[in-house]
């Protein structure tokens, strides 16, 4: 059922273009929602408030993976099936920014060239650079706005590293993790609670003298996701492919599709996106709090000193944390 429309804002975004699916208006929305200042931020809500009754219409698939397993090469053979069956697929690629130079490595276009190419599709990395809300609102936000403007398939990709992987699996559908064909010594070096988060292995590079290690690591890992728990209504799938030969891309979407209407049969999916956003919420919320916390003057005025008796000893970090909230 959608949302009753609420009254067009004033704003420098087109929101019927945006609707219609324009490219420009598109980008021109996700960099508003992307811009760290606070009156940007202002209207980059009016935005998503408006076309808010224009999403929650598309798949959305988490895909992760150790660097090196062929994750451009997937997404990218990926999304260009998935045109061939009549969709339309927007690619979110997070990407971490240098907590060093502050810069990132935005390379994805160039990495998927094709895909890039085809008017079905849109390519968008974005930048974390450890804003207000991270790589959960940025991405979030964005992929509202690709809904609005109409994509079927979202797929947002984590280099496969650290708290991202968490951060995407609790904002997406179906999450996927990438491996390489390889023994059972593989799995000492997989993270126990990305297991847990994965709703399917897919091991790539299932080609040439791989077939063989493919066949063999999806026992192992099918072997190790039988010792997990996961959701009542969902096995998790071990499944091999090729990206580069163009192999086994079909019976990959096919899962994604059969989990949609497993979660929907199970009345699951809605659960699962009103937890999400939920959870969203409360995680803005302490960082809405932190923020406004920082910029209360009599805390940051108070805060150096509270923090050198914390170090000195002189004071519990409660009791000094307990002081600032008191301020408010």
């Amino acid at each position: 059922m959608r949302r009753r429309a609420r009254p067009e804002t004033v704003t420098s975004i087109d929101l019927e273009a945006l609707r219609g699916g324009n490219r420009r208006a598109l980008a021109k929305a996700i960099t508003l929602v992307e811009s760290s200042l606070e009156s940007h931020r202002e209207e980059a809500q009016s935005v998503l408030e408006a076309v808010l009754p224009d999403t929650g219409n598309s798949i959305r698939v988490g895909i992760s993976g150790v660097p090196g397993v062929g994750k451009s090469t997937f997404i990218e053979t990926f999304g260009l099936y998935l045109i061939s069956q009549g969709k339309k697929v927007a690619v979110l690629a997070v990407d971490p920014s240098s907590p060093v130079a502050g810069g990132s490595i935005l390379g994805d276009k160039t990495r998927m060239e094709q895909l890039s190419r085809r008017d079905e599709a849109f390519i968008r990395p974005s930048p974390t650079s450890g804003a207000l809300g991270g790589v959960a609102q940025k991405t979030r936000e964005t992929m509202l706005l690709c809904e609005a403007a109409g994509y079927d398939v979202i797929l947002v990709e984590t280099v496969g590293v650290g708290q991202s992987e968490y951060q995407v699996a609790g904002m997406v559908d179906f999450f996927m993790v990438l491996m390489l064909p390889g023994g059972g010594d593989e799995l000492q070096g997989i993270k126990k609670g990305i297991l847990e988060l994965a709703d399917a292995l897919v091991i790539n590079k299932a080609d040439g003298d791989s077939v063989m290690l493919a066949k063999q690591a999806r026992q192992h890992y099918l072997s190790a996701m039988h010792l997990l728990r996961h959701s009542s209504f969902w096995t998790p799938q071990v499944v091999t492919c090729s990206a580069l030969k163009n192999e086994g891309i079909d019976a990959v979407w096919g899962m994604i599709v059969d989990y949609y209407f497993q979660a929907l049969k199970a009345d699951a999916f809605q659960r699962k996106r009103a937890r999400q956003s939920r959870d969203w919420m409360r995680q803005l919320l302490h960082e809405l709090l932190l923020q406004r916390l920082r910029q209360n003057p009599r805390i940051s005025a108070l805060l150096p000193k509270l923090e050198q008796a914390v170090e000195e000893g002189s004071t519990t970090p409660y009791l000094a944390a307990r002081e600032l909230i008191d301020l408010l």
